[in-house]
């Protein structure tokens, strides 16, 4: 299968990928509304893209894929949108578990759980456990997820292991810190990408994408294509990445 469309002028290194790519899936709410649907219609649509997406970075080797899913603040909206969305999780997960042994993809949840219904939550622990063995590309799903959250959590956990005796504080250091993240063993995000045309971190991967390089597009998630995956990709190829040096 060819990775450039016919009329696909965007240049992509295929040898030269980011490891890990971010993605805060941005605008199904905008996209419906334009076009006077519903907003659930438009994160129906943002599912299909979403796989679509997943999908391809599989197939050109991209490692890690996260996307935000499902914030911490994302409670507050209107019952009728959050069951949407919750289940066209469900819905995801019981195909990816039906095709897990053809497309060997590897799934990860960042964030708490707990909240979730007890059947939904039984489908990403069983997603989770059942992929965990396979060594490509690793999708990671941050649902009921906030960065905030996450680093407050990872250190309190670290502050109670002192409290019994179980570390001091001198050990922390950042390697240490990160092990207690809802992201430990995965590496940093090389590019974090958000459509919609909103220019904001929004809480996702605080601690995790100090580094990372951002690509900001005006296109809605529901109409982001490979060929826009492309377009943020060659701009990441396109920069020089110092980490704090010269």
């Amino acid at each position: 299968m060819p990775l450039f469309g016919k009329k696909d002028e965007t240049k992509v290194d295929f040898s030269r990928l980011p490891q890990h790519v971010a993605i805060i899936m941005d605008g199904n709410g905008r996209w419906a509304k334009g076009r006077g649907l519903p907003r659930t219609a438009g994160h129906a649509v943002g599912a299909e893209t979403f796989r679509t997406i997943a999908t391809y970075c599989r197939e050109i080797g991209i490692r890690y894929l996260t996307v935000y899913a499902f914030s911490t603040e994302n409670w507050k909206r209107p019952m009728e949108e959050v069951s949407a969305i919750m289940g066209l999780l469900k819905k995801y997960l019981m195909e990816a578990i039906a095709d897990m042994e053809k497309e060997k993809v590897r799934f990860c949840f960042f964030g708490d759980l707990s909240p979730l219904t007890p059947e939904l939550r039984r489908l990403c622990i069983e997603t989770q456990e059942r992929s965990a063995g396979y060594a490509g590309c690793q999708v990671n799903i941050c649902l009921n997820y906030g960065g905030r959250d996450e680093i407050l959590r990872a250190a309190r956990s670290f502050a109670a292991q002192c409290m019994v005796g179980e570390k001091t504080p001198e050990a922390l250091t950042e390697e240490v810190f990160s092990g207690y993240l809802w992201s430990a063993g995965v590496p940093d995000p090389d590019l974090v990408i958000r459509p919609s045309g909103e220019e904001r971190i929004s809480n996702f991967l605080l601690w995790q994408s100090a580094y990372a390089e951002f690509y900001f597009t005006d296109v809605n998630w529901p109409d982001f294509s490979k060929e826009e995956l492309r377009k943020a990709l060659s701009a990441y190829q396109s920069r020089s990445r110092r980490f704090g040096g010269i």
